[in-house]
């Protein structure tokens, strides 16, 4: 996983929790909470560092993550350049997902391993697909959804149907309200 979704999650919860919560978090995970961008680090310690600050907050890990996914959503968004204009709705730029962001991922960090998506369906109105992911964030990927449907301004709603009990596979379905 890249060292910006550590960056970002860090000062996220410095900016929502404080520094002292944030610092308590790296502290029980013996981290130093040092990322480089570029760097790549185990998924498993953002993991660690979740659970801790749920521990820490009260806050479910799935929450946490939610809110993660749709704070970065903008940023994932915009450190990819060219991606303005290519797409106008929620649904429209996750069909291209893979398209815009994962292959340009590949690309550039030869052993990242993206979530993949399979479209199950597509009306005018939902849109149905199923996210798989061997780091099982399921959470996170919602909160990305959240975070589209606002930067396009709309309203979105969403349902998670686990289809594999540890989450690496799960039904989105996606309704416009």
């Amino acid at each position: 996983m890249k060292g910006i979704i550590f960056a970002e999650f860090l000062e996220l919860v410095e900016d929502t929790f404080g520094l002292e919560t944030c610092q308590k978090m790296l502290d029980e995970n013996q981290n130093d909470g040092v990322y480089t961008a570029v760097g790549t680090y185990d998924h498993k310690d953002l993991v660690k560092l979740i659970v801790t600050l749920s521990k820490l907050t009260g806050i479910s890990a799935e929450e946490l993550q939610q809110v993660y996914g749709k704070s970065i959503f903008k940023t994932l968004y915009n450190s990819m350049p060219g991606l303005e204009g290519k797409a106008d709705t929620t649904f429209s730029f996750i069909n291209n997902v893979e398209e815009y962001i994962h292959i340009e991922v590949k690309k550039l960090y030869a052993n990242a391993n993206p979530p993949a998506f399979k479209f199950v369906s597509e009306t005018e109105t939902q849109l149905i697909m199923d996210y798989m992911s061997a780091r099982c964030m399921s959470h996170v990927c919602l909160g990305l959804i959240q975070g589209c449907a606002e930067h396009f301004q709309e309203t979105i709603d969403v349902h998670m149907e686990p289809m594999a009990d540890d989450q690496s596979e799960v039904r989105f379905t996606l309704t416009t309200v």
